[in-house]
């Protein structure tokens, strides 16, 4: 039997071979483009990055500098007399950090809103990056750097409207578990199970065991603390018109914002609450405050405010038991964290 052979090819018309020689000119381009894009995103996330020197360490006041959007540093000392910042952290919109690492949350441009939640080591180094919906508001990070919770706006951007929405994740960064959203643990509200569908989450903060948080929770145009337990994943409100709680190094007292004024401007004033009196604390800070304090040690208080230039934020620290002066730490920051060492 003869071998059989393929045919020959019939020779490519003058049209056709244009058109091959078009559509490998545009892969070829298409391919350019695409590395020149990926070229540029490896440029911009190094611009964000940390500088090689720049870590965590203490006893300091770590904090988003107004100046570029990127994390700085100064003495802790100096945040009660004043001092020179450190700067060279990544570019972060909030920031909240402990000893063993920190929680940074970025803005990712776009046409929908949209966050970057990226977990750092103690040298600031991207170790895990989250891409969720909405606009960073919230940040926290256990005293052991184990857990890390953030909250983003999902619709709405102020927390003095009723038109918010709000998503508060919790990850575990010792088992690698993700909690994408709040919504979804067992509530239970003046002693019964609560279930609704408007109900929202914000503010997580941690005790020492990693198992023991507080949050906001807001339903029916109302606030609650409420009491959370990691290990069977339940939540207990304590008590109303509580909102970003903050608990103390020595666990035993949250610092909270809370509603005094239908003000729309100045709703907010700071307390602390005892956690085993449950009595609350007025603050001498008399200006409403819409943040999540954060204890620079068992005595004292760090916050941001509006600049006084209009523009930006500024640090401002206060006894946490309702004596004394606020007093400016720092001109031009937010998210003030203090790192041990």
């Amino acid at each position: 039997m003869s071998a059989r052979f393929p045919k020959p090819a019939t020779p490519l018309g003058p049209r056709a071979r244009i058109a091959v020689v078009v559509a490998a000119v545009l892969l070829l381009a298409g391919g350019s483009v695409g590395y020149v894009m990926h070229a540029e995103q490896r440029t911009k996330d190094r611009r964000t990055e940390a500088d090689a020197s720049f870590a965590l360490g203490g006893p300091a006041l770590y904090f988003r500098d107004t100046a570029g959007g990127r994390v700085a540093h100064q003495p802790l000392t100096a945040a009660r007399t004043g001092g020179t910042r450190t700067r060279g952290g990544p570019a972060c919109d909030r920031f909240y950090a402990s000893g063993e690492g920190a929680l940074c949350l970025r803005a990712k441009p776009g046409v929908l809103p949209r966050t970057y939640a990226i977990v750092l080591d103690r040298r600031l180094r991207e170790k895990r990056r989250i891409t969720v919906p909405g606009v960073p508001t919230r940040a926290r990070v256990s005293a052991s750097g184990r857990m890390v919770s953030w909250t983003v706006f999902a619709t709405g951007d102020s927390y003095a409207t009723t038109s918010f929405s709000t998503r508060t994740a919790i990850l575990d960064l010792r088992t690698g578990y993700l909690i994408k959203s709040m919504e979804n643990i067992q509530l239970t509200i003046d002693g019964a199970r609560y279930h609704a569908p408007d109900v929202n989450y914000w503010g997580v903060t941690f005790a020492r065991d990693d198992n023991r948080f507080y949050a906001t929770v807001s339903t029916k145009g109302r606030t609650h603390l409420v009491e959370g337990n990691m290990r069977d994943w339940t939540a207990k409100a304590l008590r109303q018109n509580v909102e970003c709680p903050s608990l103390s190094p020595d666990n035993t007292r949250l610092a909270f914002k809370k509603k005094v004024s239908d003000d729309a401007a100045a709703p907010w004033r700071l307390y602390v609450l005892d956690l085993r009196t449950m009595r609350e604390t007025p603050l001498a800070e008399q200006h409403s405050v819409d943040d999540q304090a954060a204890w620079l040690d068992d005595n004292t208080l760090a916050y941001a405010l509006p600049g006084g230039d209009g523009r930006g934020s500024d640090i401002w620290t206060v006894p946490a038991d309702g004596t004394g002066t606020p007093r400016v730490a720092v001109r031009g920051g937010s998210s003030p964290v203090a790192v041990a060492g």
